[in-house]
């Protein structure tokens, strides 16, 4: 069982940092502030928005639920926040959260995975604070990708490393 806990807290970890983070990074280089904060309409968030809520949902769950660290969060601030924070800023803080999460989840053990905590009005075990982390990562990164490939037209080539080279079909 050992070797499936970390296994789990291994894979949890190299998705938000190794996966999930990059494919972020790689939309927002296509794009200018402007993008990142635009939305169709007030019903959406823009790639700001969900930025900063992934920053708010790592820090407040994993940081601070999971880790024990004072944080304090604004959910709906999150949400609500309509100025133009820099996307520079936005990545630091997002990429700032994700480093602190992965120190968190890689000193974790097999008996940490089954205690408990109560995070934003849920009783969960760690285990399942880290699984909700991961998913939600991952779901919102869909979002942005999908926002990002509206905004530019571009095929993103997210399958591919960042830096191989693709070849040209003849």
């Amino acid at each position: 069982m050992t070797d499936v806990a970390g296994t789990f807290l291994s894979k949890s970890s190299s998705l938000l940092r190794s996966e999930y983070l990059p494919k972020i990074e790689r939309c927002l280089e296509r794009l200018s502030d402007d993008d990142v904060w635009s939305r169709p309409n007030e019903a959406s968030n823009s790639i700001g928005n969900l930025l900063l809520h992934l920053r708010g949902n790592v820090t407040q769950w994993v940081i601070a639920g999971v880790g024990g660290r004072t944080r304090d969060r604004r959910r709906q601030q999150e949400f609500d926040e309509r100025n133009r924070i820099p996307t520079a800023e936005l990545l630091a803080g997002l990429r700032a959260a994700v480093e602190e999460a992965d120190e968190i989840i890689r000193g974790l053990d097999i008996a940490a995975l089954g205690s408990r905590r109560a995070i934003q009005d849920y009783d969960i075990t760690v285990l399942e604070a880290i699984y909700h982390v991961v998913e939600h990562f991952s779901m919102h990164t869909g979002q942005i990708i999908l926002m990002t490939k509206a905004r530019t037209g571009e095929d993103l080539r997210l399958g591919r490393p960042a830096n191989e080279a693709v070849l040209e079909k003849p």
